[in-house]
């Protein structure tokens, strides 16, 4: 007869799996940087820039839509803002350091995904989602008609300047270990929200937002919270791609640019770390490769029946998938 299991023997498996878990999960990022830093040897440093903008762009939406569960289709309007901010504040004051820049636009889009917070966060559901796209695109208008974005010409000429006052942001190769280290650290800053005591209740919310309310959390405060470091993290992205292709334009604040992050993070997978960085790399590279060839002008179209398939049949997207598969027959 077998004895019963006790609660301490359940504790110390469950210790074992979490920290089998986390070791995979230190293993992985690794590989990642290991790969990431090795990459300029291999591929244009400044393709791998723009990448890199992108996966934190698709990162940062991932902690709203993957791990609270709230679609946005307005966040086109914080990587503009951040941008812009950025490009504006480089070119017209020659003494600014980059990184003051780059901080300064990172909280122009803070404070702006508060002020979209306070109107949408009450909403559920689609009405949040259009109410998100209806704020973005009167920031998009603004945007427009002020004269300090230069219009539908946007700002050129932003440049790099110096980092810390000696690290010479002209050179590619430079740039793109600056723009590394941007995206570990808001790579890192997201596993360790998802992975905090803050973290598992925009889970809950997720999965339950009317149970999280009767546990006694108040769920709208959670939601700003996540909405705003989510807003400041893609102005962030916004910044720092401002400062590698010393431009900031009106396709940052487009609608098109909301739709694009959420084909990243659906494709790559929600609610996954990785997923938004492997979604964010496969369209950047899709949309390069289709422009140079005859498909140029079907980009959109493309994407677009990529983006059905992966609703349709692909639900948790690339890494969910490898998730699962590996769950099923690796255990």
């Amino acid at each position: 007869m077998s004895e019963p299991i006790s609660h301490a023997d359940i504790q110390k498996t469950m210790l074992q799996q979490q920290k089998a878990e986390q070791r995979k999960k230190q293993l992985l990022n690794l590989v990642l940087l290991v790969l990431l830093l090795a990459a300029p040897a291999v591929l244009y440093p400044v393709f791998l820039m723009k990448i890199l903008c992108f996966a934190l762009f698709a990162v940062a939406f991932n902690l709203l839509l993957g791990f609270t569960g709230l679609l946005s289709f307005g966040h086109a309007a914080f990587l503009a803002s951040g941008a812009y901010t950025t490009g504006y504040l480089l070119s017209t004051y020659p003494g600014l350091s980059t990184e003051m820049g780059i901080l300064a636009g990172t909280a122009a889009a803070t404070v702006l995904g508060f002020c979209f917070a306070v109107v949408a966060i009450r909403r559920q559901g689609i009405y949040f989602a259009m109410i998100t796209l209806a704020l973005a695109q009167l920031v998009f208008f603004f945007f427009v008609q002020s004269e300090f974005t230069g219009g539908e010409d946007g700002l050129h000429g932003v440049p790099r300047g110096y980092l810390f006052g000696f690290i010479d942001l002209s050179n590619n190769l430079a740039m793109y270990y600056f723009v590394l280290a941007v995206f570990l650290g808001g790579y890192l800053l997201v596993q360790r929200i998802v992975g905090s005591p803050f973290g598992q209740v925009l889970k809950a919310i997720k999965q339950n937002e009317a149970r999280t309310v009767s546990l006694g959390y108040n769920v709208n405060l959670y939601k700003l919270l996540a909405f705003v470091m989510s807003a400041g993290l893609a102005g962030l992205a916004g910044s720092v791609k401002t400062v590698v292709f010393q431009l900031a334009s009106l396709g940052d604040a487009q609608w098109h640019t909301s739709g694009e992050v959420i084909l990243m993070t659906l494709l790559g997978g929600t609610g996954t770390l990785l997923g938004p960085v492997i979604g964010a790399a496969f369209v950047v590279n899709l949309e390069y490769q289709l422009s140079q060839g005859p498909l140029g002008d079907w980009v959109d179209a493309i994407l677009g029946a990529i983006f059905i398939l992966t609703v349709i049949a692909f639900r948790s997207g690339i890494v969910g998938e490898v998730q699962k598969f590996m769950r099923k027959n690796l255990g």
